[in-house]
């Protein structure tokens, strides 16, 4: 069973203290890791759980890495942005800042490793990371020149042992786990002197976009119009709706329709809730209205989703 359910959000509002959240992926999402060096899962079922659009956070004392293998995400470390397809992969070291938004179909792996196991690579050979700090980065597998595409299958092959390491329970599974983070990390090291180049982008709009996330999260069972919405940051909701899709290509609405969707899927997968508590949890007050709502989104019935979805492995 994956983390603790509701407590998300404590972890994401942005406040005065804490401007970035700091998501420890083992309390948060699955416990059961919740002091592992090494934490892996699909893309798709991360995805399912924080929705395609992740806003702005970071992982204090963790790496992590994100490896895409179909589907276009956009991505934004610190202040640069990058829109790719897969195959590729983005590195955030900790504290680095970073969201992101990946396509429907989008999927791959993610990968969360202790600082420390990361560290010891790089100081038994300094040039896996030269210069004094190891640097986010975003590699297009597809495009690197002919002599490094030995290294980005060797990197999908380790990726594909790792998910089946992960779904076993045979002797020397916690070594082998360790062993094939370790060799990965080996790659992705080896292949992040071929990052993308970044576009930078406008730090206000980021500024609004992540405000708007923030605002969302902390907001969306009250079912805020729009211009609540964008009164609350100080700006139009045209401009608010410009901002959206230059950063997620997404509207506005899309954004706060979509995390009302995620909540009602989580409560549908992780809850014994009927699909009328669920309706007022949400804070709908009519459940035929809520079916209707969920449909138009998911193209099936609550009933049928919470069927359909017996569990994410």
């Amino acid at each position: 069973m994956h983390g603790q359910y509701p407590n998300k959000k404590e972890h994401l509002v942005m406040s005065d203290r804490q401007p970035i959240p700091n998501i420890n992926i083992g309390q948060v999402y699955d416990q059961r890791y919740s002091d592992a060096e090494v934490h892996y899962d699909k893309l798709g079922n991360l995805a399912g759980f924080f929705g395609r659009n992740m806003p702005v956070h970071r992982h204090d004392r963790f790496f992590q890495v994100h490896y895409v293998k179909s589907g276009a995400v956009r991505v934004y470390l610190d202040d640069q942005q990058y829109l790719e397809s897969g195959p590729m992969f983005f590195l955030t070291p900790p504290t680095v800042a970073h969201s992101f938004v990946t396509e429907a179909d989008a999927d791959g792996h993610v990968l969360t490793v202790r600082q420390q196991l990361v560290w010891q690579l790089i100081e038994s050979d300094p040039g896996l990371a030269p210069g004094a700090q190891l640097a986010p980065a975003c590699v297009a597998l597809g495009r690197l020149e002919p002599e490094l595409q030995g290294e980005a299958r060797r990197l999908e092959f380790l990726f594909e042992e790792l998910r089946r390491e992960m779904n076993s329970a045979v002797a020397g599974h916690s070594a082998a786990l360790l062993s094939l983070t370790r060799l990965i990390m080996v790659s992705l090291l080896r292949l992040c002197a071929n990052s993308l180049k970044a576009t930078p982008a406008r730090r206000e709009d980021l500024q609004i976009f992540h405000r708007f996330n923030a605002l969302i999260e902390a907001h969306y069972l009250e079912h805020w119009a729009l211009h609540r919405y964008a009164e609350a940051i100080g700006v139009t909701e045209a401009r608010l709706n410009d901002v959206c899709r230059r950063i997620a290509d997404l509207p506005s609405k899309r954004l706060v329709l979509e995390r009302v969707m995620q909540e009602a899927k989580r409560l549908l997968l992780f809850t014994g809730s009927s699909v009328n508590e669920i309706c007022y949890l949400l804070g709908f007050r009519d459940p035929a209205y809520f079916s209707r709502f969920f449909l138009r989104y998911a193209e099936m019935t609550p009933g049928e989703y919470r069927q359909r979805q017996p569990g994410f492995r």
